[in-house]
């Protein structure tokens, strides 16, 4: 699911996103009083301002210093978030696929070299040099699917037979292996391997193999048609607009891509299980943590985890934006440091604030949200900024345009939404957790723009240039 711009453009800079800045010693530790009380004052400041509505936890060797839910989980009933409070997980789903392929290859079932073909019968010929590694570190080439691409649904939730008619149908996109494009019909792929082989569904598996075994009780595979107790109902809220409910999302098609659903304590358990053999071998689990392709530059993709560098620390972690829920798991795991944020406010900003509960936690420097202010800008300005502009990656196209005085913003193929400026040359949207900041030369032509997004997965910067 897409927000107002582009999932494949979701970035977060919390130094131009945030506008009052709380300076942290730069020190390795910062003791468990000052992390409680520095969090405290950060999160009241994100849920005034950004409207975050969710569950944090922030664990150190397993034991939580900070476990926490804001805002409601459910608005109609005056239900709160609370630890305890689940959250779907969109694309932090994808570990637990990975799991699960790996257990499968422990257990002599597949490789992970494996060619796709040799495990879906009804494989097309096009596919088959994709192996089992370049669906889960999506470098499979397989296309993505619109709703276009099904054609008239012939019931919801949509038929496996008509999914699987309707990629077959398209052709690779890339030469299998050699580019990262983040896609989830590679997983959902898996998660048809997954039940082939175990003679399980998909999350029958992972109940038996994950869950169960781990004590994750609250934890699942998403039916919405089942009853789940303290399951949090997803909105979008954005400040100076009323709250809503996100309008109906399928969840059942992205099972094994983004259907899993659980809480930050059960994700605690999983986080723990990481450090053990008692589901895999370590040998597996590094092999889940190290990345294959990059996905941009410092940031490489590994089986259904990517890896930066974070406050000077190896950051392994997985985010997911989906129906109304943002999500965010960061383990860093030579610290043994844990930051999960879960939100079911669908234009909020888990990735933004997971960086900055790890930056309290590290003792490195952090800001603090406040209301944004906006400015008038002469129309004289604001026409300098007129134009088509192109990003190379993710390759995306933009059109800066004036309409009734005021300057739009507008990704290919989604709608316009106007931009306010809070300075001549940085501009937000009030549409979603968006910002842009306009580049000049020397000269003072633009050259480009920067974007920044709150509800960071994938991109955490993109730099666009203006064609010429």
């Amino acid at each position: 699911m897409r927000n107002l711009v582009s999932r494949s453009v979701v970035f977060a800079v919390a130094s131009l996103v945030f506008a009052s800045a709380v300076s942290a010693q730069q020190a390795t530790a910062v003791s468990e009083r000052d992390v409680i009380k520095r969090v405290d004052e950060y999160m009241k400041a994100a849920v005034e301002h950004e409207r975050f509505s969710g569950s944090i936890l922030i664990a150190k060797d397993g034991k939580p210093i900070v476990s926490k839910g804001y805002g409601m989980a459910n608005v109609e009933f005056d239900a709160p978030n609370t630890p305890q409070t689940v959250f779907r997980l969109a694309s932090v789903t994808k570990q637990f696929t990975a799991a699960a392929i790996m257990m499968l290859q422990e257990r002599g079932k597949l490789s992970v070299n494996d060619p796709v073909c040799k495990h879906l019968a009804e494989c097309p010929t096009a596919w088959q040099p994709i192996t089992v590694r370049h669906l889960m570190t999506m470098t499979s080439g397989l296309p993505n699917l619109s709703g276009r691409d099904l054609g008239p649904l012939s019931g919801l939730p949509v038929p496996w037979e008509q999914w699987f008619t309707a990629i077959k149908a398209k052709p690779l996109v890339e030469v299998p292996g050699e580019t990262f494009r983040y896609n989830n019909n590679g997983y959902t792929v898996l998660g048809l391997i997954i039940e082939r082989l175990s003679g399980k569904t998909y999350g029958e598996f992972l109940k038996e193999n994950i869950f169960a075994p781990l004590g994750m009780s609250r934890s699942g595979y998403e039916d919405p048609a089942r009853i789940i107790k303290n399951r949090a109902t997803g909105y979008r809220y954005l400040p100076g607009e009323p709250i809503a409910n996100v309008p109906y999302a399928e969840m059942i098609r992205l099972y094994a891509a983004g259907g899993v659903y659980s809480t930050s304590e059960d994700l605690l358990k999983w986080d723990q299980a990481l450090y053990t053999e008692k589901l895999l071998t370590r040998m597996s689990i590094d092999e889940m943590a190290t990345p294959f392709r990059e996905m941009f530059h410092g940031k490489g993709y590994g089986y259904g985890l990517w890896s930066s560098q974070q406050n000077g620390r190896t950051e392994i972690a997985h985010g997911g934006n989906l129906a109304g829920f943002i999500t965010y798991l960061a383990r860093f795991p030579n610290e043994k440091v844990t930051i999960i944020v879960l939100s079911n406010n669908g234009r909020g900003s888990s990735l933004k604030i997971s960086r900055v509960l790890s930056s309290i936690v590290f003792g490195a420097n952090y800001e603090i949200p406040k209301a944004r202010r906006t400015v008038d800008i002469p129309l004289a300005t604001l026409e300098k900024y007129v134009g088509e502009y192109d990003a190379k990656f993710p390759p995306t196209k933009y059109s800066i345009t004036i309409e009734n005085g005021k300057l739009t913003f507008n990704e290919a193929g989604f709608l316009k939404a106007e931009l306010f400026a809070e300075s001549d040359t940085d501009f937000y949207l009030k549409a979603a957790d968006i910002q842009l900041k306009f580049i000049k030369d020397v000269s003072g032509t633009v050259t480009g723009f920067t974007v920044f997004q709150g509800d960071s997965t994938l991109y955490e910067v993109v730099d666009v240039m203006r064609v010429k």
